[in-house]
């Protein structure tokens, strides 16, 4: 008998694996090739992952974090035609970044990049960052956001700072929520309804790999021949188990034509990160970022078409000597980390579309094709693991105010504050209470909020001192035998 396809790729995957561990690690450590507790990308140590989102009109959008409390060396490799990308040109090994402090994966296309935003001030708020002495810190969060536009929702309903900070406030290393939300809520795939896939991969020896997608493709994640997905054929560990090819009739049916067609005629990418904890150099994440392609191309055809963003980051968590790709003993090592990184991708690519749901007329692969997950109950975990909190008003509203920035004072008003001493008696605007500050609202206003009649006053109490100091040092200098102030 010949050996099956599954057969032949877990024989493949295995073999990789024990690239990775000592021979003597392979005899006496279980769990070698297996997917971790959550069988997500926080299985891997040092990440988190918070994401929000709405699907209440207008919205069909949302933002999804992946975050190191230590800043991890990271690189990226983008293959699509048409990305919405931001800080990329930082991770190159040619560039002197050190590494990133969170990385996003979005929807609502260029406008939500903004949402980078709100990131970055939660890192500066807690002190991450390159440290950039008496200025503070720089936050460095890459991001990659999908075309999600007028796909359900309303195209002006975007994602903000607000939705940033919010995803980046719901971190967390446990359990991840997959299928239509965070930054997955307004993803397809093909015709299909799409989302948020993860999984993860013990490769022992205490190194993990795992990876996180949003799959949003012009190509199809379904094989036209019988309608299965194409990553389902790379499960490991019973993950993918009573999965069933779908039955001939729903495999011809005309919700199946319109579910395997392509997207060409709007924008659209897929858009992941892959994460290790062995130690890699930069250039060794940039190769493990562009071998994780191959795991998009398994999982999805056609992939990487003019109108597709595909983008996928890679990120080192390990501490110690990094693995580097010129060094031939680590080869063998390294080769079976990216081969890991690339299978892991293709499965979480599979989970996203199989935990996506319904919404507002677009079907799911489950509800498109029926007899292919009617023994899934796992597909009921992969949907409400973890938390995803949805933004509504208040809590959109309580961000808002926690992004208000103290004005920047006009030219001069500082040196002069400090020269009077104003400063020490917390009377100027060089002692103006920062946001979320419990005095200094105006009444009735939001914490932190400047009363401008008190702003007013200070500033003409200001000018004043400024106009009598003035005066006074002219006085001065009329009387022969007086050192001038300076």
């Amino acid at each position: 008998m010949k050996p099956t396809l599954p057969a032949l790729l877990t024989a493949a995957l295995a073999s990789s694996l024990l690239a990775v561990a000592p021979a003597s690690a392979t005899a006496a450590e279980e769990g070698i090739g297996q997917p971790g507790e959550h069988n997500a990308i926080t299985d891997v140590p040092g990440v988190h992952v918070g994401q929000v989102q709405s699907d209440t009109a207008p919205f069909l959008t949302g933002t999804t974090v992946i975050y190191t409390p230590e800043m991890s060396v990271a690189s990226v490799d983008q293959r699509g035609g048409a990305p919405a990308t931001k800080e990329t040109d930082l991770l190159s090994p040619l560039n002197s970044n050190p590494g990133v402090n969170a990385i996003q994966l979005g929807g609502s296309s260029m406008y939500g990049l903004s949402a980078t935003n709100g990131i970055i001030r939660w890192l500066e708020d807690r002190g991450e960052g390159v440290p950039l002495g008496s200025a503070g810190v720089a936050p460095i969060v890459p991001a990659a956001d999908i075309y999600d536009l007028n796909r359900g929702g309303d195209p002006k309903a975007r994602t903000s700072a607000e939705w940033g900070y919010l995803a980046a406030e719901a971190t967390t290393d446990g359990p991840v929520r997959q299928g239509s939300v965070g930054g997955g809520t307004g993803a397809r795939g093909g015709g299909l309804r799409s989302g948020v896939g993860t999984a993860s991969t013990y490769l022992g020896d205490g190194i993990w790999v795992g990876a996180m997608v949003i799959v949003n493709p012009a190509g199809s994640p379904v094989d036209p021949l019988d309608c299965s997905l194409y990553g389902v054929r790379y499960g490991v560990g019973g993950e993918f188990d009573g999965y069933q090819v779908p039955s001939a009739e729903e495999c011809h049916s005309e919700d199946s034509a319109a579910a395997q067609q392509m997207s060409e005629e709007s924008l659209n990418t897929t858009i992941a990160v892959v994460v290790t904890n062995a130690p890699l150099e930069k250039a060794a994440a940039q190769r493990m970022s562009g071998n994780a392609h191959d795991g998009m191309a398994r999982a999805i055809y056609p992939i990487h078409t003019l109108s597709d963003g595909d983008t996928v980051f890679a990120v080192s968590t390990g501490e110690g000597e990094p693995l580097q790709i010129n060094d031939p003993a680590d080869s063998r090592q390294l080769n079976g980390i990216f081969n890991a990184g690339s299978t892991t991708l293709s499965r979480a690519i599979a989970k996203a579309v199989l935990s996506a749901e319904s919404h507002d007329g677009r079907l799911s692969y489950c509800d498109t094709y029926p007899s292919a997950c009617a023994d899934m109950p796992q597909l009921e975990e992969w949907r409400t693991a973890g938390e995803a909190p949805d933004v509504t008003r208040p809590e959109f509203e309580r961000a808002r105010r926690a992004l208000e920035q103290t004005p920047v004072p006009a030219p001069g008003a500082r040196n002069a504050a400090l020269e009077t001493g104003a400063s020490d008696r917390g009377d100027s605007a060089a002692a103006l209470p920062v946001a979320g500050d419990a005095g200094g609202g105006a009444p009735g206003g939001p914490a932190g909020s400047l009363d401008p009649a008190a702003l007013t006053a200070g500033s003409l109490a200001a000018v004043g001192v400024t106009l009598l100091l003035g005066a006074f040092v002219a006085l001065r200098r009329r009387r022969p035998g007086v050192v001038a102030l300076s």
